[in-house]
């Protein structure tokens, strides 16, 4: 974060894009990203991450721990909240979100320490998985997520890295044409730049939903602060993973 430099933003951040890779790979992409929230006081901050494991079978998950636990301390999961998010996705959706215990999935706590760091006055975290990632329920979850973050001082954070594993020169490609939908606030076409092999992000369901609730908070810009690849740390550039970061703001006092 301290080696951040990105152009100046003039709009309240709605929500961050950021990748989730270990640190020594995707921090420096991330912080860039996390950057942008230094010193705010939100009461509540989503994360909105893939769950990446197979032996989960439920659309939606959660923690069903009463906080995350990283070196620098605790982060205490609002418990309000979740409820909230239950019930409103068990309206539109039919099911809610499943609490589960002791997973593997990194994906949403690797940004913790990032926010830890960022945000001084600490904060209450909201944490949702994504096991099906399909256009329906990342829009129903957006449209949630919305709801519980009107009310409150908060921001919301899609954790998402890009493409996989392909030559340099070809994920620079395929990561393009996601972060072009990314800037263009366009959910719709991030799913389908993955259904016609045109770009790919592990977490799209994640990034969908997160985009959905800031254009329905007032989101009218989005700007790419930072793209980077696994090979530009490992010096293999014959398969490597991407990494972008954004910010998803709206015009102040809206």
């Amino acid at each position: 974060m301290q080696q951040a430099v990105s152009p100046s933003l003039t709009g309240e951040i709605v929500a961050l894009v950021v990748p989730h890779a270990g640190h020594i790979y995707s921090g420096p992409v991330a912080g860039h990203a996390f950057a942008r929230v230094r010193n705010l006081t939100p009461e509540l901050v989503v994360i909105v991450s893939p769950m990446h494991h197979a032996a989960y079978h439920q659309p939606l998950l959660t923690s069903g721990h009463q906080a995350y636990g990283t070196p620098l301390g605790a982060v205490s999961v609002d418990q309000a909240a979740v409820a909230e998010l239950d019930a409103l996705l068990m309206e539109s959706l039919g099911f809610g979100v499943e609490p589960i215990r002791n997973d593997d999935e990194h994906s949403l706590e690797i940004e913790l320490p990032f926010l830890q760091r960022a945000l001084p006055g600490g904060f209450s975290l909201l944490p949702v998985m994504v096991r099906e990632q399909t256009p329906r329920v990342a829009r129903a979850l957006g449209v949630a997520l919305a709801q519980i973050a009107a009310g409150r001082d908060s921001f919301l954070v899609a954790s998402t890295d890009l493409s996989h594993f392909y030559p340099q020169s070809v994920a620079n490609a395929l990561d393009g044409v996601i972060l072009e939908h990314i800037a263009k606030l366009d959910p719709d076409a991030i799913f389908q730049a993955e259904r016609e092999g045109k770009g790919f992000a592990c977490g799209r369901g994640a990034l969908a939903a997160v985009i959905w609730a800031a254009k329905t908070l007032g989101a009218d810009s989005a700007t790419i602060l930072n793209y980077a690849t696994s090979g530009e740390i490992s010096g293999d550039f014959s398969q490597v993973v991407g990494y972008g970061a954004a910010v998803l703001t709206r015009k102040p006092g809206q």
